[in-house]
């Protein structure tokens, strides 16, 4: 992002449970604003993601914390939708029966399209109040942070979201950058490293754990206040929501699961009142893990649920009639609505401490998660004897966010990275009687495969190339195609095997055929600050094509990648 052709930066977490967005004047770097106006609420650094919409899922008619209602009318008899929530997790690589519900008519796309359109008229309204006359989109650069572990096509996803809202005058605007969510955790937390006398060559470990997601990264801290990063980044669905669904499945064995099944279905808005006004306040929030200072907690259903009682059948309604519908809390209860999530937390610390090789100075811990005593508490206990600072900075709700305006205001302060995937190209060789399986031979006697240039877990300086030379397969070939693919796994055999992954596809012509296979092409991937450079020469002509893979979109129009079926070989 060229940051001398926009005066204002806009920095947005949208985030699987919760969202929110900071902004910046360029001329006044350091006056970092992080919104606290949402509709319906004021104060508070995010609002829900989550959206309501008109009873056939076309029209938004509210977001954020409007479409949750808060505020309940228990006798109103009119008929509304159920709120779209978590509507992010469908871009990622679960399972379809691991996603969560959305209505038929309604794809993620669109919904994710119509937040940011809401996110879009109030970042330009607040703008519009500090800097009149600013013209909205084109003097204004967006960060927007993504998880680590989605693959590369999905920021073309949430590109295509962002311009169909209003954010870019065009699809391919430079006016977009991507960073990913620990390593924006991680730039917030550049911030703090001195008032805890960390010096070049310490390092650090940042959890990030949120409402959806948890992520660890560790991060060696170098001259010029930059950033290394050390070992691979992690990250779970293990978030503090998982600990709302642990509340719920206990309260499923006093009433029933049945009764809170169509509780959800009948009236969804009076669920989330319930988790958000009675759990959330009166027992999440609160808990510490320490029984001397817990007190019994009476759960009241009719006050805090009164349609639930209706659904409750059997031996459940009997036993709850007879306890006046009251439902008592005690200590090992909440502290097993806990334990599951932060035990899962614990366990991914472990292991990136584990993987990491290297003496840990301090871990932040970050996220509306990392507010919670009994969480802090537990890591606390378990990692003092390794790492002397564990801490929760000021603001950690909002450390995403403002990282992500750190990273957009100066790029080069992530000094290197460690690789995600494992890239590589498909070329081909002679097939091997014996060796190669009958159905990989091509009709003129190859095979087909993988070859890695980059692996995963690599440590790659910023603009560090890997290469290698290429022949034609055949004599008289004119073009050659490299077909550049990722996976998550170390390596690969053949690029049909599960979890790989088409990056793209370039192409170079290749004349002087007199010369046989006798024709060198240089081809590599270098790894610039998000954007992958991916490069084909002729080392006879020294005739170059460059595709940049950045940000989801095609930076070189001429040189879009195309498919064809002509090979070469190593």
């Amino acid at each position: 992002m060229a940051l001398q052709d926009i005066r204002i930066l806009v920095a947005i977490d949208f985030g699987t449970t919760y969202s929110g967005f900071a902004y910046v004047h360029k001329e006044n770097p350091e006056n970092i604003e992080t919104n606290h106006t949402w509709p319906g609420r004021e104060g508070g650094f995010k609002t829900p993601t989550a959206l309501l919409y008109d009873e056939t899922y076309t029209e938004v008619t509210s977001w954020g914390d409007l479409a949750l209602e808060e505020e309940l009318d228990y006798d109103s008899d009119e008929i509304c939708s159920r709120p779209v929530e978590m509507f992010k997790l469908h871009i990622s690589d679960l399972t379809q029966d691991q996603k969560p519900w959305l209505p038929s008519q309604l794809n993620y796309e669109k919904a994710i399209k119509d937040y940011l359109t809401r996110m879009h008229i109030l970042i330009k309204e607040t703008l519009e109040k500090r800097w009149p006359g600013i013209e909205f989109p084109q003097q204004v650069g967006f960060v927007l942070t993504i998880p680590a572990e989605w693959p590369h096509h999905t920021t073309g996803i949430m590109r295509r979201c962002a311009y169909n809202a209003g954010l870019l005058t065009t699809l391919d605007s430079n006016n977009l950058e991507f960073t990913t969510e620990p390593e924006a955790a991680a730039l917030y937390c550049l911030n703090v490293v001195k008032e805890h006398n960390l010096c070049p060559g310490d390092t650090f470990l940042v959890a990030d754990c949120g409402g959806g997601t948890v992520d660890i990264t560790s991060r060696k801290l170098l001259q010029d206040n930059r950033l290394s990063e050390i070992t691979e980044r992690v990250g779970d669905l293990c978030g503090s929501t998982f600990v709302d669904k642990e509340f719920l499945r206990w309260l499923g064995y006093k009433v029933g699961f049945d009764a809170l099944e169509k509780l959800k279905s009948n009236n969804y808005k009076q669920m989330q009142h319930f988790i958000q006004h009675f759990f959330c306040l009166l027992v999440k929030f609160k808990f510490k893990g320490d029984p001397t200072k817990f007190k019994t907690i009476r759960l009241i259903l009719h006050k805090y649920c009164p349609d639930l009682p209706q659904y409750v059948l059997g031996k459940y309604k009997q036993e709850m009639e007879e306890a006046g519908w009251i439902v008592r809390i005690d200590f090992d209860s909440v502290k097993e609505m806990f334990n599951p999530v932060v035990n899962r937390i614990i366990q991914l610390i472990k292991d990136q401490l584990k993987n990491t090789n290297e003496q840990c100075s301090a871990m932040f811990l970050v996220g509306g998660f990392s507010e919670s005593p009994y969480l802090l508490n537990r890591v606390r206990e378990a990692f003092m004897d390794q790492v002397p600072i564990i801490a929760v900075p000021a603001l950690p709700i909002a450390a995403v966010v403002r990282g992500a305006v750190t990273y957009g205001l100066n790029a080069e302060i992530v000094h290197e990275r460690v690789l995600k995937w494992t890239y590589g190209i498909e070329v081909c060789r002679s097939w091997v009687a014996g060796k190669d399986k009958k159905k990989r031979r091509t009709p003129d006697g190859f095979i087909f495969h993988f070859h890695p240039l980059a692996q995963r877990r690599t440590k790659v300086e910023v603009d560090k190339k890997f290469s290698g030379d290429f022949y034609p397969v055949r004599a008289n070939q004119t073009r050659a195609v490299f077909k550049v693919y990722y996976t998550a796994k170390n390596s690969g055999i053949f690029c049909d095997d599960p979890g790989m992954r088409l990056l793209g596809t370039l192409y170079i012509n290749i004349p002087d055929i007199h010369l046989g296979r006798n024709r060198p092409i240089e081809f590599s991937l270098t790894f610039a600050k998000i954007e992958i450079k991916v490069t084909a020469k002729n080392k006879r002509t020294d005739h170059m094509i460059i595709y940049y893979y950045c940000n989801g979109a095609t930076t070189d129009k001429k040189n879009s990648l195309a498919s064809c079926n002509t090979g070469y070989s190593k």
